[in-house]
């Protein structure tokens, strides 16, 4: 498999793109004036606990109060840990035995704000390395799930078991140490020791609502988490961004720096690896698959949802075949496509119907296979007795349609907008309102020319009805700044 990340630098955005065998699999964003929040640690102060919520608001300089739930206080998160590694369950304590308001307390982000909602804490802190993650209120000694071979994960293990035992932390093994030497650990190992001291001296040092740990900046952040042996290439198209990922990495990865390059060419990078048609693609709901099916797509607010269609693809054999051709394929872009977007929480696929059991088996296989190199969690159920299959993908970020996207303004989001005969009527109903509350010699009504086109032409025995039935005149005026829905009924 060919890898390659590419970097594109301009002065208000950075962008990271993931490309495998020529493909499009994941995109990055961060801009200078919304950088997200995962991963900082603040100085906070409590100003509100919820008994009823088990749960408490607090205060971390962001523009809403973050969310910390009492299970993010008193221990560590259990998705954070291997199977078997995790620490035995113990009941939760009332949310008021462990906080009170005005209390200061040093957190870290673990979601950004989404929506409405503020950002998600934890007061259980994880700093991440290249091959390591410190976690300094833990004692846990844990290997990634990912790891698989038995014996490799004890020799990991065993590499970290002193460091752990003299420093009365705990560490993660991240996937990336799989194997590298117990020397390239120790280096990292050292780098947290004297940047747990450092936060601890700032924790003592700045006010509260400081942000006294802030994670590495994308193009960084991005050879640390996404830099792996399997990766060919990074492309990066800053001069300066290049120096700072060479020095980066000749510090923390020095066998993989010189797979790092600067692109100097004129054509824009993401131009030449076909990425920015890939991400106006990824706006669009329908995803059409090579054989002439396609994929529909729809992100709410509770789940997203996917629907899967033959289209033009008629098959070559039978109805069942044609249909599990299609599904097989539809879980391969399945997976591509929540990497893509970035979509998690609840996921509902909606696989064409099929009566063979094997050929179900075969679908979730290929879609659990597909999902392998995901980096963010993910848990897929069977097929349910409504034939759906469900899973939930971890989210910590906006997906990438509203890191792009905002609501459309003539229909507020809802992806339709009223008839401009639904709207005439909708308006006669208003002038009728309006005459019963006020008092008017005549009314003026402001649209748009679509509705306005409509009342004059089609309604025109209709608007002369309703003048006799309220005794005024009214006259109708189109506006070109009026969306289709917006109109106003004015009072002379």
């Amino acid at each position: 498999m060919s890898e390659e990340i590419l970097i594109n630098v301009t002065p208000r955005e950075t962008r990271v793109a993931v490309v495998e065998n020529g493909m499009l699999q994941e995109v990055h964003i961060e801009r200078a004036s919304r950088r997200g929040y995962v991963g900082n640690i603040y100085k906070g102060k409590v100003i509100r606990v919820m008994p009823g919520m088990q749960a408490a608001f607090v205060e971390i300089g962001l523009q809403r109060a973050a969310f910390l739930h009492a299970s993010d206080i008193v221990r560590p998160a259990a998705s954070m840990f291997p199977e078997g590694d995790a620490p035995p369950a113990t009941p939760t304590p009332p949310i008021s035995e462990l906080l009170r308001e005005g209390q200061e307390v040093v957190v870290q982000v673990v979601k950004d704000p989404i929506g409405s909602k503020g950002a998600r804490l934890t007061t259980q802190l994880s700093i991440p390395s290249r091959y390591v993650v410190l976690l300094p209120y833990s004692k846990v000694l844990g290997v990634s799930a990912r790891i698989e071979d038995e014996a490799e994960r004890a020799r990991l293990k065993a590499a970290l078991q002193p460091q752990s035992d003299s420093s009365g932390m705990g560490y993660i093994v991240r996937t990336n140490a799989d194997g590298h030497s117990a020397e390239a650990l120790q280096e990292d190992l050292d780098y947290l020791g004297r940047l747990w001291s450092a936060i601890q001296a700032s924790v003592l040092e700045q006010r509260v609502g400081s942000c006294i740990y802030e994670d590495l900046a994308l193009p960084l952040r991005a050879l640390r988490d996404l830099l792996h042996d399997d990766v060919e290439k990074v492309r990066v198209d800053s001069r300066e961004t290049f120096e700072r990922t060479q020095r980066f990495a000749s510090q923390f990865m020095p066998l993989l720096a010189e797979r790092i390059e600067h692109y100097p060419g004129e054509r824009p990078i993401f131009d030449l690896y076909g990425v920015e048609d890939e991400i106006q693609k990824a706006m669009q709901k329908e995803v059409p698959l090579k054989s002439g099916g396609y994929l529909v797509i729809d992100q709410t607010e509770a789940m997203t949802t996917v629907d899967v269609n033959t289209g033009a693809f008629l098959g070559t054999r039978n109805l069942e075949e044609t249909v599990y051709r299609t599904n097989l394929e539809a879980a391969q872009s399945v997976a591509r496509q929540l990497r893509l977007r970035n979509l998690g929480g609840i996921i509902i696929i909606d696989f064409i119907d099929m009566g063979d059991v094997e050929h179900r088996r075969q679908v979730m296989r290929q879609l659990e296979k597909a999902l392998l190199p995901d980096h963010a969690k993910t848990t897929v159920y069977d097929f349910s007795p409504l034939g759906l299959v469900e899973m939930t993908r971890k989210r910590t970020t906006e997906s990438l349609e509203r890191q792009l996207c905002e609501p459309c303004p003539a229909c507020s989001g809802r992806g339709t907008i009223k008839t401009a005969e639904t709207l005439t009527y909708e308006i006669f109903r208003e002038i009728t309102r309006a005459v019963r509350q006020f008092d008017a010699e005549k009314l003026l009504v402001l649209a748009s020319p679509r509705v306005v086109s409509r009342i004059l032409e089609e309604e025109s025995a209709g608007v002369a009805e309703l003048e006799e039935f309220i005794g005024k005149t009214i006259r109708f005026q189109p506006d070109e700044h009026y969306t289709i829905e917006q109109y106003d009924v004015v009072l002379l």
